[in-house]
């Protein structure tokens, strides 16, 4: 099933701006969160759904690339985050500031018993990371898997990512939250009683203590070490993309989600071919003889060799076009085409018999430029190739 445009899903305009959708998300927050709508689960997911849309057009770095190229360009692709949804804890620990911390129908309504999510305890997150790779044309035409070697934080091999030493009595409770992870205060105004709720500063969040820290990562449920990750390049990406894959950037503290590693798309560029977005331009020497005779030719293409014909009396600066033979638009079927560009080779250097011969060429009529209206100025054929 694919994915619903972020801006239609927070019902704001493409140009909306941070304030309005900060605003559309909170609405939408409020009007399905699970705590209104208990064991509604069409109202989970339209709750997921919204946060997924602020996760993305509230950071500018992601809306500019949705804006350019859709979900793709934020992982919407496979194998850069389309499989793995969002969490509630992660939407909770992610976007708590929006409803100015813990469960936002405590804060607004002063709910402080039974059923609410008041116990719910901080998630740690881990870090992302950047990495280049490095692709060839003929890569991103047909798309690439590449399997990487990344150096990173990995959860702790000797306690499992928990930070506590192995054994009984590794964890005991917080004395400052009782175990809820967050501290409830309740003030007096003229409006009534206002209750806020904050992170518990003594266990960060977690609602328990280690009694008993590992040895070999002195509690943090980290240590540094290497992955073999797979991963899937599109075909058409451009250089200086970033596509995104989750949860394979550094692990988080004592088994917290971790962050997403961040593909940049680094381009190879062509010992022939030069690109051009989706085209690719190549140019073509041809001689003077070849041009006024006309010649069959091969030229390169991405999938390998293509026989052109140069048409006797071909003027130098014609471009030929040969559709399809350049670079798959990014989450299309359409293709770009190659152009040929022709230039034709003034030799530099001439024998005595071929100055002889060059001149009664010149005094040939033939050999006089007489250029008709349908030889088009350099300006002109640029204007109509890229138009």
């Amino acid at each position: 099933m694919s994915k619903r445009d972020y801006y239609e899903v927070l019902g704001v305009a493409k140009g909306a701006s941070e304030a309005e959708i900060k605003k559309a998300y909170r609405q939408m927050a409020l009007k399905f969160h699970p705590d209104k709508n208990p064991g509604d689960k069409a109202a989970e997911d339209k709750f997921k759904e919204a946060a997924e849309a602020y996760e993305v057009l509230s950071n500018p770095e992601k809306k500019s690339r949705y804006d350019q190229f859709g979900h793709n360009g934020v992982g919407g692709a496979a194998g850069f985050g389309g499989g793995q949804s969002m969490n509630m804890e992660d939407i909770f620990s992610q976007f708590g500031d929006i409803f100015g911390g813990g469960n936002p129908f405590e804060s607004f309504f002063g709910g402080g018993g039974g059923g609410g999510r008041g116990g719910r305890r901080t998630v740690n997150r881990g870090t992302n990371l950047r990495i280049k790779v490095k692709l060839t044309l003929e890569e991103i035409a047909k798309g690439a898997e590449k399997k990487i070697k990344v150096n990173k934080q990995i959860s702790c091999q000797t306690c499992g990512g928990s930070g506590a030493q192995a054994g009984t009595g590794a964890f005991s409770t917080c004395n400052m939250c009782k175990g809820s992870g967050q501290i409830r205060r309740v003030t007096n105004s003229f409006l009534g009683q206002m209750q806020t709720i904050t992170t518990c500063p003594t266990c960060n969040g977690e609602g328990q203590t280690i009694t008993n820290k590992c040895k070999a990562c002195t509690g943090s449920g980290l240590q540094q070490g290497e992955e073999i990750i797979s991963i899937n390049i599109p075909p058409g990406v451009a250089e200086g993309m970033q596509l995104t894959v989750s949860g394979k950037g550094n692990a988080a503290e004592r088994g917290g989600i971790p962050g997403d590693l961040l593909i940049v798309v680094e381009e190879i560029p062509h010992p022939q071919l030069q690109r051009d977005g989706d085209h690719l331009i190549y140019d073509l020497y041809i001689s003077f003889a070849d041009a006024a005779l006309g010649v069959a030719i091969e030229v390169p293409t991405l999938e390998g060799k293509a026989k052109i014909k140069i048409e006797p009396g071909t003027q130098g600066g014609k471009v030929l076009r040969l559709k399809g033979k350049g670079v798959p638009a990014l989450n299309s079927y359409t293709r770009g085409d190659l152009l040929v560009n022709i230039n034709v080779w003034t030799p530099q250097q001439l024998s005595t018999e071929e100055k002889k011969t060059m001149e009664k060429l010149r005094e040939s009529e033939n050999f006089k430029p007489k250029p008709g209206k349908g030889d088009k100025s350099f300006f002109e054929r640029m204007k109509e190739y890229f138009n």
